[in-house]
């Protein structure tokens, strides 16, 4: 005799159900026995400024440039080339859909991968969406340090050359 999967495990829940009466509504929602809150959500107000020095701290300035300031390993993020109205939900989902990719550079860069809080991402995308910002940015931002990340794994050859191909660069 053959019996579909789906009658088996109709047959066990129902086996279940008189052995237990509480598991007999498997699947419906329990009775709230306490009375249903409004939760709040808290969005902090985000600073451009802040973000512009994150994303040179974090790292992020290795990898992407900012009007031609940062690293060529990864795509350049000029605010004027932006969407002239952004959801920041949108590009943290943008940034999350990116997040494997992103995470193996960062090991390969600096050991480790970054990690963000809430606020800090916030202000990040709110220096990603701000030109007038961004046009703070500028060479003499960068430490040393910094410019060492932006040539991290390219031996003796700054990153743009190590990847000039992969660029379009001739």
């Amino acid at each position: 005799m053959i019996v579909k999967k789906s009658a088996v495990l109709a047959g066990v829940l129902s086996a279940v159900a008189l052995a237990s009466p509480a598991l007999a509504d498997v699947g419906h929602k329990e009775e709230v026995e306490h009375e249903p809150i409004s939760v709040r959500l808290e969005t902090p107000e985000l600073d451009a400024h802040a973000g512009r020095e994150l994303f040179v701290e974090k790292g992020c300035v290795a990898c992407h440039s900012v009007n031609g300031v940062g690293g060529e390993d990864a795509s350049s993020l000029d605010a004027h080339s932006m969407e002239p109205v952004m959801n920041p939900f949108d590009f943290a989902a943008k940034m999350w859909a990116m997040a494997p990719l992103m995470i193996e550079a960062q090991e390969e860069a600096f050991d480790e991968q970054i990690l963000f809080t809430g606020e800090e991402l916030g202000n990040i995308i709110a220096f990603l969406h701000d030109d007038a910002e961004q046009h703070k940015l500028t060479e003499d931002s960068l430490s040393d340090e910094v410019r060492a990340m932006m040539d991290h794994a390219h031996e003796d050859a700054p990153g743009e050359e190590a990847h000039k191909e992969e660029l379009g660069h001739d």
